[in-house]
């Protein structure tokens, strides 16, 4: 098995968190019949990677301070947009970032306070970011099985 590729093993485990992002080592081990020790050093192997991250999520409907938008961005040069996409999904509003296929080069998600919020976050972190084009923004009014990271 390759370093950072996913068995079925792994698979299974991931499957398992995906259900209860709260259920212990002991408990994969043993719906898995494998040794604890084993699920561990699994567990840290794919974090390590870099392509699995366990955290609590919550469904964005819980805030009422906050909202969620989608801002879809255009580039200037495609040669950019992983210069592009990386310096944008450091900002701090942003909750995802997504290169897509259409229209725009790029769907970004961000969670902000208010409408002004978005003005904000298009005006004073945004702008920020060289070599964008066209924007367009989407405000979220409800969200199905959708869950995110708080702030």
């Amino acid at each position: 098995m390759a370093k950072d590729n996913f068995d079925t093993t792994d698979w299974e485990i991931v499957d398992l968190l995906a259900k209860d992002g709260r259920i212990s080592a002991k408990a994969i081990a043993k719906n898995l019949s494998l040794a604890e020790a084993t699920v561990r050093k699994r567990l840290v192997r794919l974090v390590n990677s870099g392509k699995l991250k366990i955290s609590g999520l919550i469904n964005p409907d819980t805030f009422e301070d906050r909202i969620v938008a989608l801002v879809a961005l255009e580039v200037k040069e495609a040669a950019s947009l992983d210069r592009i996409g990386q310096e944008i999904s450091a900002l701090p509003s942003v909750k995802n970032v997504a290169i897509v296929s259409g229209r725009y080069d790029f769907i970004v998600e961000i969670l902000v306070a208010s409408n002004k919020g978005i003005i904000n976050f298009l005006r004073d972190e945004l702008s920020s970011v060289a070599g964008l084009g066209k924007t367009e923004t989407f405000l979220i009014l409800k969200s199905f099985n959708k869950w995110i990271i708080p702030d």
